[in-house]
């Protein structure tokens, strides 16, 4: 799923199940590697948590609301509220470990 300003409030910070944003852009190539982990994690977790993308470079309102100044850039919310933010490369484990703390 792709996350914008369009979509952000009803997406995001109304959801009632939690939400990991990949902060991302398509010249980053540490961010391009997490992708397939991102699917894999999307398909693992359908129905329990949703999961989309933001790129940075057209969406720099919301970039700069999560003080996002490195990519990736993982954000977690729960009942609109982010909960735990983590920075650079991710292992699927240590992203998997992140969304079931906060979905159980």
């Amino acid at each position: 799923m792709i996350f914008n300003e369009a979509n952000f409030e009803s997406e995001v910070l109304k959801s009632d199940i939690p939400i990991l944003i990949d902060f991302w852009a398509p010249w980053c190539r540490p961010c391009n590697a997490m992708t397939p982990v991102i699917e894999e994690l999307e398909k693992e977790f359908e129905g329990s948590v949703k999961i989309g993308k933001i790129n940075i470079d057209e969406e720099a309102e919301i970039t700069t609301q999560h003080s996002v100044s490195a990519i990736p850039h993982f954000v977690l919310y729960k009942d609109g509220e982010i909960v735990k933010t983590l920075v650079g490369v991710q292992t699927k484990d240590n992203l998997r470990k992140l969304i079931e703390e906060f979905t159980k």
